[in-house]
């Protein structure tokens, strides 16, 4: 039986009137128009829509002259080939309606075309579940956060997911685009011709015989799904008329595609773009190649994640004797299993893997019953988009997933802060400013004497040797190597378990933050280091100042009274004014001692208070150029990898 297509030109009809013509051979061809027309049935109040049934029109041509519009073809004597009226509804999917009939004598002959309303019916949109719209919403999100970190071939997929799931959602939800598919010889125009009843994918020995891929649908609105597909209008077909076929299989559209192992590219090219597009596949193996390394390693193994909208029929099984045929469903579960493929079995979600015979119609009834409730349960688009989605994630979990807890503790930022301090001489600075304390207190509350005595001791020594060792610019380049190595180090600490692209954005963002960090550090130094000017006096100060005074005094006053009595000036006494040299002499070191006591707890609270302030102010630095950035890649990180978690299918907590 084989698909037929009546070229008739209906607009060369004449109206109503009967039209003759004479043949060769005397005879006379008439052509008759016969209508039937159809009343208005009220609905309810007046007003409402009614519809006019549309004429059928009828042409039968008979001949066998030379000039009979028949084609008898060379050599044989002719078919009669009458045209019926087709009363179903109207196709709006630009398909050509090729539904044969046989006569009593197996010629084949077309139907002819109804005319009827080309206003293509109202079909509701793809509609998904809430979760998976929110693995969409998720995914759509980790693109555009991503874009800037990720090359965009490792987003490429994960955009085109997006893209098919938006061109999908708008194109009919009730139909479900089912692909056949398969190596040479496997016989899926056979599946495809039994499934749809009429012969309408060219058959052969010839190899590759499916050139192009075919569409049927069992009912319309379908346009815009076969537009998506890229499958012009001359290869777009309708099933055999049957109202139970046709009510079992409503909403399928059945595409068979060329050899996915064809030698033309072209072909290969259309099964690769087309796989990715439909809702569901149909793989029809062979009982000689359904083992075949390119099916499993090519197709089947990668797309193990779609098992719930694949099915795996292997075809020909009148060609296996006895059991033969149970044994090898038994190896091809076996290699899908292998394959990471789920099988459907007891009740649980997977792919359908059937035997059957296209050739003799053994098991086409199962599948067209399971294809009627796949189709039925209209779910196999979201399903596969699911898969998509699931498949995106697996490919995109490399450069999301992290071994360990990504962020920088709080030892690692003290640890980056002491050693910008170090850096910076925080330490040296608070001691710098401890002795600088001291020595105010010394110069205050010590004793004139040895002030003076300290004071000759700087004057002669030479001020060569006051000099460090160690040049400014040995000094500058230490200080610029451990800031550098802290950066180094609190990068390495912020990478520690991320994957390699978001390791290598928080290392850039920590080098773009070390620029000119040792300049800064710098000016810092110079504004929060040593204090300049005089130390805060605590309030004792003064009275030690009053009590080293007056114990020069009485230094001052017994020298002189021995003095006077030495010359004469004063009778001799000298128990007085010795007492008052050895009170002054014992009691001015002595305040001096006292008072260095009573400094030790002032100096260090002010050289720890200079140290603090140099370090707060190095802190603030670093965290500013070096720390925050780096956060900001984490935190961009953390939100990726949230949205990553639910693409995944992963409940993410509000905490």
């Amino acid at each position: 039986m084989t698909a037929v297509t009546d070229h008739t030109d209906h607009a060369d009809q004449p109206g109503d009137d009967d039209a003759r013509k004479k043949g060769p051979g005397g005879e006379i061809v008439r052509k008759e128009r016969s209508g039937r027309e159809a009343g208005h049935k009220e609905r309810g109040d007046s007003g409402r829509d009614a519809r006019d049934a549309r004429d059928a029109r009828e042409t039968t041509g008979v001949g066998s002259g030379a000039g009979s519009r028949s084609d008898t073809g060379s050599g044989s004597g002719g078919a009669d080939v009458a045209g019926s009226a087709d009363a179903l509804g109207g196709w709006d999917d630009g398909l050509i309606a090729r539904r044969v009939s046989a006569t009593a004598e197996g010629h084949a002959r077309p139907v002819q075309e109804t005319v009827v309303d080309n206003r293509p019916p109202v079909v509701a949109p793809l509609a998904y579940d809430g979760p998976l719209r929110s693995r969409l919403d998720a995914l759509r999100e980790l693109v555009g956060l991503s874009r800037t970190r990720l090359d965009s071939r490792t987003l490429a997929e994960a955009g085109q997911v997006l893209d098919e799931a938006a061109a999908r959602r708008r194109l009919s939800g009730q139909h479900t685009v089912v692909a056949i598919a398969g190596a040479t010889g496997s016989g899926k125009s056979q599946l495809f011709n039994a499934l749809a009843g009429v012969a309408i994918s060219e058959t052969g020995v010839r190899r590759p015989t499916t050139a192009a891929p075919i569409a049927c649908s069992w009912s319309d609105g379908a346009a815009g799904l076969i537009d998506r597909l890229g499958i012009p209008g001359r290869l777009r077909r309708r099933p055999l008329q049957s109202a139970e076929a046709e009510a079992q299989l409503r909403g399928l559209v059945l595409v068979d595609l060329p050899d996915h192992d064809s030698a033309a590219v072209q072909h290969r090219e259309h099964v690769d773009r087309i796989l990715g597009l439909v809702d569901a596949v149909i793989w029809v193996v062979d009982p000689e190649k359904y083992a075949d390394a390119v099916l499993h390693e090519r197709y089947l193994r990668p797309m193990a994640g779609h098992a719930e909208v694949t099915f795996v029929v292997l075809n020909q099984v009148d060609r296996l004797p006895g059991d033969a045929a149970d044994q090898v469903l038994d190896d091809l579960r076996r290699l899908l299993d292998e394959d990471g493929i789920a099988l459907g079995e007891y009740g649980e979600p997977g792919a359908t893997v059937l035997a059957l015979s296209a050739l003799t119609g053994d098991g086409i009834g199962e599948l067209r019953e399971v294809l009627g409730h796949f189709v039925a349960e209209r779910g196999a688009a979201a399903r596969r988009i699911s898969a998509d989605v699931d498949a995106a994630a697996v490919h995109l979990w490399p450069v999301y997933a992290n071994r360990r807890q990504a962020g920088l503790s709080e030892e690692a930022r003290d640890e980056f802060a002491d050693r910008l301090a170090d850096a910076v001489g925080a330490t040296a600075a608070g001691e710098a400013a401890e002795r600088a304390w001291r020595r105010n207190a010394n110069r205050a509350c010590g004793t004139p004497w040895l002030r003076l005595w300290r004071w000759y001791e700087d004057r002669r020594e030479p001020a060569t040797g006051r000099l460090s060792v160690r040049s400014y610019d040995d000094e500058e380049a230490t200080a610029r190597q451990r800031v550098e190595q802290a950066v180094r180090t609190v990068a390495e600490q912020a990478t520690d378990g991320l994957p390699a692209p978001w390791a290598q954005a928080v290392r850039e963002a920590a080098v773009r933050g070390s620029q000119g960090l040792c300049e800064a550090l710098d000016e810092l130094a110079v504004r929060a280091g040593t204090p300049v000017g005089r130390p805060p006096r605590p309030g004792w100060w003064p009275a030690a100042v009053l009590a080293q005074a007056a114990m020069t005094v009485l230094q001052v006053v017994g020298g002189l009274w021995l003095l006077a009595q030495v010359i004469g000036f004063m009778s001799p006494n000298l128990g007085v004014p010795v007492l008052l040299m050895v009170i002054g002499i014992v009691g001015g070191p002595g305040v001096e001692w006292a008072c260095r006591l009573a400094a030790n707890g002032p100096a260090r609270r002010y050289g720890s208070e200079a140290e603090r302030k140099l370090r707060e102010a190095a802190s603030g630095c670093g965290r500013a150029r070096v720390l925050d950035p780096v956060a900001a890649e984490l935190l961009r990180y953390r939100e990726v990898r949230e949205q990553f978690l639910r693409v995944s299918g992963v409940t993410v907590s509000a905490g």
